[in-house]
């Protein structure tokens, strides 16, 4: 008992290590005589879905997020409901169950070692840390490993994404001439590696394993970024527990590994330039802020804080750096397209996807959704304005209470804290928002917790992360059954509520920090 009792960490770990890797090696040796059925299920699926869209009047939403018809973009309408063929997915629809008895699972045992770490009855060596940690990441990548090649992954994102590697791994320079996309440039040079890799006869037939890699690698790098900054700051065992919460976090496994999206990738260069904003290294910081808009428009949701940073300095040598190295990352990753495109082409990007989902919500679980507007015309009137009017004033009031709270904490070490308050008031209170547009929450309410210290935005990251994942997951298996939309769902109203109480909570608990005289509420 005394050797269980000093070892049970590093059983645990070794057993889910040793668990993760047979799961893995034998979906692997399966995934051969899958993958080309897998890939061709994907294609079909995505083939009607277009067959769907070219009626005249039909909808460019039964599209994946990102595909942009530019010819009929005035043709927008809330999909039917029927978005793929019902009972192709039924392989992946499995999984719908088992991922919600994990997140349950999850939650739970994330409180049981939370309880375990307080009552001082696990305890980590250094001696064991360089163990721990190898057999943390290695389990976190095996899992992800076999997740991305069990569930084929959305049947229309992945089949978008394939197109778009052939195309720009053919063509990079002309990519935005010869393909209908209104993703920005940044991520199109990954997915143009991606294709030349794929491209290879050997490696082919994990061509959908291969287009889900960058996000589940992004989600181990960011998942060591909180695990080493917490290790400045706080004790090993905490350490591990955070970097551990986000490694196994199922609303993070959802998205990279089994839809197969990018935002852990677009998370992983925010949570980068907020590290290196708060360590006051403002040039870089500013090369990633740019990045990060020429990855998803989202970004333009946390360049705020880079604001609020130079004002609270009030030094105009690092204003001057900061537009400076922006402009200049910003004009290296568009330039190369701009031989073709015309100067002014990102522009014509932005403004085409800013346009293309006129809606007040699509499948967003926030207020606008549990007010019934789920794929309702923004230009719709509520009270005295229209959706798309409310969504602006609210992000003008949240913007300015953000500023007010980073200005009064007078610390960079507010820009986690403050880019959580700016995604998710954005997020639960403005139009044209998608179930995943949250997703970077579920890091940066770590990193806050990590920079703060104060316990309660523990609870908020279990919070954020458990109205991630529902709204991921209903989303995800709801788009595999064949339906879009998913308007008055009890899921829906129930999530709505939960992420409006949070975001209320955050900004009490962020308040509070702020006016303390030392910035931190114990």
């Amino acid at each position: 008992m005394e050797f269980l009792k000093h070892n049970i960490t590093r059983i645990i770990l070794l057993l889910a290590f040793l668990s993760a890797g047979i799961f893995g090696f034998y979906s692997l040796s399966d995934y051969n005589n899958n993958s080309a059925s897998a890939a061709t299920q994907i294609e079909s699926r995505s083939s009607i879905g277009d067959e769907m869209n070219r009626g005249p009047g039909t909808s460019n939403h039964n599209r994946p997020e990102g595909q942009f018809n530019r010819q009929n973009s005035d043709q927008h309408m809330p999909p039917s409901g029927t978005g793929g063929p019902r009972g192709s997915s039924s392989e992946d629809a499995q999984y719908a169950p088992l991922s919600a008895a994990y997140a349950l699972g999850f939650l739970l045992l994330a409180t049981l070692v939370c309880y375990l770490f307080r009552k001082k009855k696990i305890q980590v060596s250094f001696k064991y840390s360089r163990v721990l940690i190898f057999a943390l990441f290695g389990t976190g990548l095996l899992l992800r490993y076999y997740l991305a090649i069990s569930v084929t992954g959305h049947p229309f994102d992945l089949n978008l994404f394939k197109n778009w590697a052939s195309s720009a791994s053919n063509n990079l320079l002309q990519f935005y001439s010869h393909t209908r996309c209104d993703y920005p440039p940044l991520y199109i040079y990954v997915l143009a590696l991606i294709g030349k890799i794929a491209a290879l006869p050997s490696l082919n037939s994990y061509y959908i394993l291969i287009l889900k890699l960058p996000s589940m690698l992004a989600d181990l790098a960011t998942s060591y970024l909180i695990y080493r900054l917490a290790r400045k700051r706080l004790s090993l065992e905490i350490s591990l527990l955070l970097g551990a919460f986000y490694m196994f976090n199922p609303a993070v496994l959802i998205n990279s590994s089994m839809w197969g999206q990018v935002d852990s990738f677009f998370t992983l260069i925010i949570v980068s330039s907020l590290y290196l904003l708060s360590e006051e290294k403002i040039g870089w910081s500013s090369v990633l802020f740019a990045a990060a808009v020429l990855m998803k428009p989202q970004g333009i949701v946390f360049l705020p804080v880079l604001f609020f940073e130079l004002l609270r300095q009030k030094n105009i040598k690092k204003i001057i750096m900061a537009a400076v190295c922006g402009l200049g990352a910003a004009l290296v990753i568009i330039m190369p397209f701009s031989w073709h495109e015309g100067a002014l082409w990102i522009f014509k990007l932005f403004s085409g996807t800013l346009a293309e989902y006129p809606y007040a919500s699509v499948n967003a679980f926030n207020l606008f959704g549990l007010l019934g507007a789920n794929y309702k015309n923004d230009a719709s009137t509520l009270l005295l304005f229209s959706y798309h009017s409310w969504g602006m004033i609210f992000i003008v009031l949240i913007t300015a209470l953000a500023g007010l709270i980073y200005l009064k904490g007078k610390s960079p070490r507010f820009a986690y804290a403050t880019a959580l308050l700016l995604i998710a008031g954005v997020f639960v209170f403005s139009a044209r928002m998608h179930e995943r547009y949250l997703f970077p929450a579920a890091a940066l309410s770590i990193l806050a917790f990590i920079y703060l210290q104060d316990k309660r935005l523990l609870w908020l990251s279990a919070g954020f992360s458990s109205t991630i994942f529902i709204n991921t997951h209903s989303v995800f298996f709801a788009t595999v059954a064949g339906n879009n939309n998913l308007s008055s769902s009890p899921a829906l109203i129930f999530t709505a509520i939960l992420n409006l109480i949070l975001f209320i909570y955050l900004v009490k608990v962020l308040y509070d920090i702020a006016k303390s005289k030392d910035g931190l509420v114990q």
